[in-house]
C-alpha cells in the first residue's frame, strides 16, 4: 500500500511537467490497460517476488495519480473568462471569499461570483485601489462573507515567466482563480449583505476577527505580521526585509502554523481530554467504562488539529500534520496497529488526491522530506540511555532517571533530530533554492523552543482572551519575537551565513541524496562520513558561462520594463533593473535576484541603469543590496539614491567602451554635453549600449525616441543583428530610418501583458514585421535567451518550459 501511495505523488508530479493534458480517451485507455494488468497480476500474486510487488505498486499508483491529476486539471481549467470580456467593464455580484489583504495602495481579495454580465469564472482575484488616475478613493472595510455588487475589469490568468521564478499562473490554478482584475470606480459599487453563511465564510470570518484583534492590540508594531502568521497563517503582513533574515537563518518554516505547532496544540487538548475523561470530569459517572479515555483523547486531538489547520489556511505542512494525526486517531479507534511510515505515506497520498498541484511548491517536498528523513534516521534505532549508577550490592532492577538525566536525554534526542534535519535536507534545499543556511542549526536551536513553546501559545491565548488580557499577552509575544529578530539579524549579517551554488541537475541531486542517506545510516555502517564526499560537486559547483569570445543575453520577463543580463566567459553585466511593483516589491527582488541565486551568481561586474524611469530603475536598490556589484553606469544625477548606493558610479557617455573576454561593449548615447541640459527628458538621455561577440551584435536602445534615433543614425554605426526595441515599441520610436540603419534580424519587445500604454503600438509592431524582422515579446514568450557565437540561437522560456496551464499565444 505504501508503494501505491508514493506512486500517486510521482504520477501527479509527472503530470505537472506536461505541456498539454491527455484527452479523456487517453486517460480511459490508461485505466483500462491498468485494470487488465492488475487482473493478470492478481492471478499470479502468490508467486510474485516482493520486488515485483513493489514495482507494480509504484506503477499502479503512478498511473492512478497521473490520471486523477489530469482529470482534476481538466475540471479546473474549464471555467474561463471569455476573450470578448477581457478589459471591459463588467458588473458582478458575489461574496468576499477569503481574508482580504490590505496594502498601501488598496486591498486584495478573492471573490466568489454569483451573478455576472458575460462569461465570468466562479472565483476570481480582485484588487481595489485607493487611487485611480490620481483620484483618491475611500475604500470600504471589506470582511469575508460580505455580498457585494461591483464593477470590475478582468483578464485571463497571466504571470511573468522566468527561469527559477515563481509560477503565478500555476498558483492561480491551484487556488481555483481563473481570472484576475480590479474594481472600477462606479456609483453602483455597494454592499448588499453583511454576511452570507457558508462553512468557508465562517472560517474566513473567524480568521479575520482574530487578525483584527491582534493588529488592534499591536498597532504599528514591526512584527505584528509574524504574530498574525502564527495564529491564522496569514504571512502577507511580514515585510520582505524580515523574510530575507528568516530565510538566511533557516527559520522561515517556523513563521507560520507549522506541523510542530499543530501537533503541540492538538497534543495539549488531547492530554486535557484524556485527563478529564479518565477522572469522569471529577464526577461519579464512570465515563471510561463507556468509552476508553485514549479514544476520546484521539478524537479531541484530531478535531482540534482540524480547527487549527482551517485557521492556518490549509497549507501543505498543516495538511500533512492533520492527515497524519487523523490516521493515528483512526487506527486507535479501529484498534489497529499502524507504522509511522504508513501514516506518512497515507498523508502523502491524501494531500496529492486533494491538491495534485501541491507537488509544484517547495513546501510540499520540504515538509514530507523532513519527516521522511527523521523517520529514516531514528525509527527502529535506540539511543544509549543515560543510566544512573546503583549502589554496590543493590538490586539490578532499573533505576529511574533523575529529572536532570531525563532533561539531558531529551536534549540529546532534540539535538540528534536537529542534526538529522539539517544534514538530511541539504540536497533538496540546494535543488529547490540553490543555497543553504550555514547558521540554521544555531538559529533553530534558539528559535524552535522560543517560537513553539512560548510565543505561539501566548499568541493563541492572547488572540482569544478579553482585550485587557490580550494586549498584555500579545505584547509579551511580540517583545520576544523582537528580541529573537535581533538575534537572527546578527546571524544573518555573518559573511558566510548562507552557502550558495548553482541549482544542481537532477542526477547530481540524486547522487548527493544517496550520500546523505549513507551519512545518516545506523551506527556501525562502514565509513558513514564518506557520504559527505557526495556533497563536494553539489556545493562546489561554479556557475555556467559562455566560452571566450562568446556571450549569452537573457531578457527577463519583468512586465512593463527592461532588464537584461549579459554574460561573457568571465564577466556579467546587467542592463536595467526592471520596474517597481509596490514600495517593497520590484523586479530586482522578485525576478532577477532569485535567478542570480539559482545560477550561483553572487556578483555583477557592472550595472547599467539607462535612465531614471521606474520601469528601468525600480529594482536597482534591491540588487545593489542583494548582490555585490562593481561599478554602476547610468544617466542619473549624482544625488539620486541609486548613484549614492553604488560603490562606484559613472555617467554613461558616447565614446565609452571596453572589452571583456573578447566581447566589445560600446556606449553610443548620450553625448557628454547633454548632462548640461537640465530640461532634457530622462528618456532622451538614456544609455544606449552596443555589444559585439563573434561578429554578431545586439543594440540596447533603452527608451530613446525619434529625435535621439535620428541623431544616432547620423553619427554612429548602428548595424546590429538583434535590437531591443526602443521605448518598448512606443509610437514615438522605431522610426523607419532607424530600423533601416540597424537592419536587425530579430527584435525583442520587453512589455507588460495588456499594459496601459498599449506597447508595442500596433503600427510599430507591424513596421518590424514588414521589414522582415523576427519579433519576440516577453509578455507572450516569457524570458528570452540569446546565445551569440558565429550564429545567434534564440529561445524563449514559455517554449522550452511549456506547461498545460500557461496562456498560449
Amino acid at each position: 500500500m505504501r508503494t501505491v501511495l508514493i506512486g500517486l505523488a510521482a504520477g501527479a508530479a509527472c503530470l505537472q511537467a506536461q505541456a498539454v493534458l491527455p484527452s479523456p480517451l487517453v486517460m480511459g485507455g490508461a485505466l483500462g490497460a491498468l485494470a487488465c494488468g492488475l487482473a493478470v497480476y492478481l492471478q499470479l500474486l502468490p508467486r510474485v517476488p516482493p520486488l515485483v510487488r513493489a514495482v507494480t505498486g509504484l506503477l499502479t499508483g503512478a498511473v492512478l495519480g497521473f490520471v486523477w491529476a489530469a482529470w482534476l486539471a481538466l475540471r479546473a481549467l474549464a471555467p474561463e473568462l471569455a476573450l470578448a470580456d477581457e478589459g471591459r467593464d463588467l458588473r458582478i455580484v458575489g461574496t468576499v471569499d477569503n481574508l482580504p489583504y490590505r496594502f498601501a495602495q488598496g486591498v486584495r481579495f478573492n471573490f466568489a461570483v454569483e451573478q455576472a454580465e458575460g462569461k465570468v469564472p466562479p472565483k476570481i482575484a480582485l484588487s481595489w485601489y485607493a487611487g485611480y488616475r490620481d483620484q483618491l478613493t475611500q475604500l470600504p472595510e471589506l470582511q469575508p462573507g460580505e455580498r457585494w455588487q461591483l464593477t470590475v475589469r478582468l483578464q485571463r490568468p497571466h504571470g511573468n515567466a522566468n527561469p527559477y521564478g515563481f509560477d503565478y499562473e500555476a498558483w492561480l490554478l491551484e487556488q481555483g482563480l481563473r481570472a484576475t482584475g480590479y474594481v472600477r470606480v462606479a456609483r453602483d459599487n455597494r454592499r448588499l449583505d453583511g454576511f452570507v453563511f457558508s462553512p468557508g465564510n465562517v472560517v474566513e470570518h473567524c480568521r479575520s476577527v482574530l487578525r483584527d484583534r491582534i493588529l488592534a492590540a499591536l498597532p504599528d508594531k514591526p512584527y505584528a505580521g509574524v504574530i498574525v502568521a502564527l495564529v491564522v497563517g496569514d504571512q502577507r503582513g511580514i515585510d520582505q526585509s524580515d523574510w530575507q533574515v528568516f530565510n538566511r537563518t533557516g527559520i522561515g518554516h517556523l513563521i507560520s502554523i507549522s506541523g510542530l505547532h499543530i501537533t503541540m496544540v492538538a497534543g495539549l487538548f488531547a492530554w486535557m481530554a484524556f485527563t478529564l475523561w479518565r477522572w469522569s470530569f471529577f464526577t461519579r459517572m464512570q465515563l471510561p467504562l463507556l468509552l476508553p479515555a485514549q479514544k476520546v483523547a484521539a478524537l479531541v486531538g484530531a478535531s482540534v488539529a482540524l480547527l487549527y489547520v482551517l485557521l492556518a489556511g490549509f497549507g501543505v505542512p498543516a495538511q500533512r500534520t492533520l492527515y497524519m494525526l487523523t490516521v493515528v486517531a483512526a487506527a486507535l479507534w479501529l484498534n489497529r496497529l499502524t507504522s509511522i511510515s504508513h501514516v506518512l505515506c497515507t498523508a502523502l497520498g491524501v494531500v496529492v488526491l486533494i491538491d495534485p498541484w501541491a507537488v509544484l511548491w517547495p513546501g510540499f517536498w520540504l515538509s514530507f522530506g523532513a519527516v521522511a528523513i527523521i523517520l529514516y534516521a531514528t525509527v527502529g534505532r535506540t539511543t544509549r540511555p543515560l543510566r544512573q549508577t546503583a549502589a554496590p550490592g543493590a538490586s539490578r532492577m532499573p533505576v529511574p532517571l533523575s529529572r536532570r538525566a531525563q532533561l539531558l536525554a531529551a536534549l540529546r534526542v532534540g539535538a540528534h533530530t536537529q542534526y538529522v534535519v539539517t544534514f538530511g535536507l541539504v540536497p533538496i534545499t540546494m535543488l529547490l533554492f540553490g543555497q543553504v543556511s550555514v547558521v540554521s542549526p544555531l538559529a533553530n536551536a534558539v528559535a524552535i523552543p522560543l517560537i513553539s513553546l512560548v510565543v505561539t501559545p501566548l499568541a493563541l491565548m492572547g488572540s482569544m482572551l478579553p482585550q485587557l488580557l490580550a494586549a498584555s499577552m500579545l505584547g509579551v509575544a511580540h517583545g520576544l519575537v523582537e528580541v529573537l529578530a535581533l538575534c537572527l539579524q546578527w546571524f544573518s549579517a555573518m559573511r558566510f551565513a548562507v552557502w550558495s551554488a548553482p541549482v544542481p541537475p537532477f542526477w547530481l541531486f540524486c547522487w548527493a541524496m544517496f550520500g546523505t542517506l549513507w551519512l545518516l545510516a545506523p551506527r556501525g555502517w562502514p565509513v558513514r562520513w564518506l557520504g559527505l564526499a557526495t556533497w563536494i560537486p553539489l556545493l562546489a559547483a561554479e556557475p555556467s558561462h559562455p566560452a571566450p569570445g562568446r556571450m549569452t543575453v537573457t531578457a527577463f520577463d519583468v512586465g512593463q520594463g527592461m532588464a537584461l543580463l549579459i554574460e561573457t566567459s568571465g564577466h556579467r553585466l546587467l542592463y536595467d533593473t526592471g520596474p517597481a511593483y509596490t514600495p517593497e516589491s520590484n523586479a530586482g527582488n522578485r525576478i532577477i535576484l532569485p535567478y542570480l541565486r539559482a545560477r550561483g551568481i553572487d556578483a555583477l561586474d557592472g550595472l547599467v541603469v539607462s535612465h531614471s524611469d521606474a520601469d528601468h530603475s525600480g529594482g536597482a536598490l534591491s540588487l545593489l543590496d542583494g548582490v555585490r556589484s562593481g561599478w554602476v553606469l547610468s544617466s542619473l544625477p549624482p544625488q539620486h539614491a541609486i548613484a549614492r548606493a553604488a560603490r562606484h558610479h559613472l555617467h554613461c557617455a558616447a565614446g565609452q567602451g571596453w572589452t571583456w573576454d573578447g566581447v566589445r561593449f560600446e556606449i553610443l548615447h548620450p553625448l557628454p554635453v547633454s548632462y548640461a541640459n537640465t530640461t532634457l527628458k530622462p528618456n532622451a538621455r538614456g544609455c544606449t549600449l552596443k555589444i559585439t561577440a563573434g561578429g554578431k551584435s545586439i543594440l540596447l536602445a533603452g527608451d530613446i525616441e525619434a529625435e535621439q534615433e535620428a541623431q544616432l543614425v547620423q553619427r554612429a554605426d548602428l548595424r546590429a543583428d538583434v535590437l531591443l526595441a526602443p521605448h518598448h515599441g512606443s509610437g514615438t520610436s522605431s522610426t523607419p530610418a532607424f530600423l533601416l540603419a540597424v537592419r536587425p534580424q530579430a527584435a525583442i519587445f520587453q512589455v507588460g501583458h495588456r499594459n496601459r500604454y498599449r506597447h508595442p503600438k500596433a503600427e510599430v509592431y507591424e513596421r518590424y514585421g514588414a521589414a522582415g524582422i523576427a519579433r519576440y515579446r516577453t509578455d507572450q514568450a516569457g524570458a528570452i535567451t540569446l546565445e551569440f557565437d558565429e550564429t545567434i540561437r534564440i529561445s524563449s522560456y514559455r517554449s522550452t518550459h511549456a506547461r498545460y496551464w500557461q496562456a498560449h499565444y
